[in-house]
């Protein structure tokens, strides 16, 4: 537990301080808005297919040493997902990451092949929902090192230890439930299809079993996968580009939280397969 602790305390001194440093000395900054919507989300031990509206605001930054990265979701579930008064629950989903890149930090090139730069990743995710089953409320710390590919727009591939834990509705508990120490392989990406005014952006992660749940049942390792195709449409217009995208996006969740949805109690709700529409606003 001493260990836990203090390399939770690392890694959430790197994200805040990395956070705090670099407000005042950004060189290039992209903020948008966007909206998604979909019928076939899926939730642990709810049979349902579940339609979702999601708003989000996302926030990248380079600055002298590196980059930051915050995105925001705020999902609203239709009537298949209730409250305990019947409404459809709603989850607000915060991330953010900072990568430091090593080569900016020595003041060297250190390109190397297909590699462009190395980095070191901290950062958080935080979650809330008031759904009237397992009700999350996770907390999550991440830290671990990043290779940055050379491609045109973006690859960045990281190997993240994560410290997460939650308290749920029903945890028998007296107190925050901390899950095994686990790693995550992830990798995110944003690459232009050559000339045209098309995208492909996304990630994947891969995340360990994290050891026994709140309730003591064996979790799984999780596969979420999640691209999307966008369209430039400002390019298309004769406008602006890089400003209004709209397209495809699909979702693929597989042991979601780390739930085996081979297990009966899940009724499949632990893998979800969800196509999605998308638009965004770039400013």
């Amino acid at each position: 537990m001493v260990r836990y602790r203090a390399l939770q305390q690392a890694a959430m001194a790197a994200a805040l301080a990395a956070a705090c440093g670099t407000a005042a000395a950004v060189d290039w900054g992209d903020n948008a808005i966007s909206y998604r919507y979909g019928t076939r989300f899926r939730e642990p031990a709810n049979p349902n297919e579940i339609g979702k509206n999601v708003v989000n605001f996302s926030h990248f930054d380079s600055y002298k040493y590196g980059s930051n990265f915050l995105s925001a979701d705020v999902l609203q579930s239709d009537h298949s997902d209730p409250t305990a008064s019947g409404h459809g629950a709603t989850e607000v989903y915060v991330l953010y990451r900072n990568t430091l890149d090593i080569g900016k930090v020595a003041g060297k090139d250190l390109k190397w092949g297909i590699v462009r730069g190395w980095g070191a990743t901290a950062g958080f995710d935080w979650n809330t929902k008031n759904d009237a089953g397992y009700a999350s409320r996770k907390r999550m710390w991440v830290l671990g090192p990043t290779v940055m590919f050379e491609v045109p727009g973006f690859l960045n591939v990281s190997v993240l230890e994560l410290w997460e834990s939650n308290d749920p509705t029903g945890n028998p508990h007296n107190s925050r439930y901390e899950y095994k120490t686990h790693p995550m392989l992830s990798a995110a990406w944003g690459i232009p299809i050559g000339s045209l005014p098309l995208s492909y952006e996304g990630y994947l992660n891969y995340i360990a079993a994290k050891g026994p749940d709140e309730f003591g049942n064996p979790t799984k390792p999780e596969i979420n996968w999640d691209s999307q195709l966008m369209v430039d449409v400002g390019a298309v217009a004769g406008g602006p580009k890089h400003t209004f995208k709209v397209g495809f996006e699909y979702q693929y969740w597989k042991n979601k939280f780390g739930n085996d949805n081979a297990n009966p109690f899940f009724r499949g709700g632990a893998t979800a397969r969800t196509p999605m529409i998308r638009a965004e606003y770039h400013f």
